[in-house]
């Protein structure tokens, strides 16, 4: 039998709220099977480049990355996000190691090919090196990855969070039984994002191109659920979003999906 592992991505204001932020990383120091953490920050990577003057750029729910955003995203997701969670895990007696895909060659990427946009230095993800991955897990080290990337060349990239903790579940699923998690400030997936209760709690690949079509299914989340089916066909087995409340073994108020 596979031994469990869970690799969870947080992301939205659980990122910029301090106090939510130590209620997850307590939560998530508590759990006693192999796990990851996967973070973004692109909420204080668009504070910073608004201070420089640059507006951030979004198409679809992805960033554009020019070269000054790529810096900063190394600086924001690389830096201050990433050792400030792993200083916290480490008080919370959680043994993490902060990460990006360069490091130890965890994560190899390619810039994404120009078509109809041109997204700049984004990264599309080639190969996790999941036998790495799976050695400092069972040296019990927790390793808490950025949303960075590299293509061996010398380039860091910058990668969607989505993407990559879909990958890594993909990747770690050939050891591991695989648990993805998406944990943000809302209940889970909304049929109305007006109504924080309305949570869809179970959505299959029918009901996915349904909501899609019914405009439910838009912006931001479209990049987010294509990442979790992706992650469901290719061998990880259960995919939740939903806020705090995915780590309270009573609640059930979140969305799971399925095939």
């Amino acid at each position: 039998m596979k031994q469990q592992l869970s690799i969870i991505k947080i992301g939205g204001n659980i990122i910029e709220n301090d106090a939510e932020l130590l209620k997850f990383l307590t939560l998530f120091s508590q759990m006693t099977t192999p796990k990851i953490l996967v973070h973004g920050g692109g909420k204080k990577a668009n504070q910073v480049l608004q201070k420089m003057g640059i507006i951030p750029k979004m198409v679809n729910g992805r960033r554009i990355t020019d070269a000054a955003s790529l810096d900063v995203a190394i600086m924001v997701y690389g830096g201050l996000t990433n050792k400030k969670i792993v200083a916290k895990l480490q008080s919370l007696h959680c043994n993490a190691i902060g990460m990006s895909g360069a490091d130890a060659n965890a994560i190899q990427a390619h810039k994404r090919p120009v078509k109809d946009i041109d997204y700049g230095f984004a990264g599309d993800i080639d190969n996790i090196n999941s036998d790495l991955i799976a050695n400092l897990l069972n040296l019990n080290i927790t390793p808490v990855f950025c949303a960075l990337t590299h293509n061996q060349k010398g380039q860091l990239l910058n990668t969607n969070a989505d993407t990559i903790v879909s990958e890594l579940a993909i990747g770690m699923s050939v050891t591991f039984e695989t648990t993805l998690y998406y944990c943000f400030e809302l209940n889970g997936v909304l049929r109305d994002f007006q109504n924080k209760n309305s949570v869809l709690k179970n959505i299959d690949s029918d009901s996915y191109k349904a909501l899609i079509a019914e405009g439910i299914i838009s912006e931001g989340m479209l990049p987010k659920l294509h990442n979790c089916f992706h992650a469901l066909k290719n061998g990880v087995k259960e995919v939740r979003i939903g806020n705090l409340a995915l780590f309270d073994n009573v609640n059930t108020n979140y969305t799971t999906l399925v095939l």
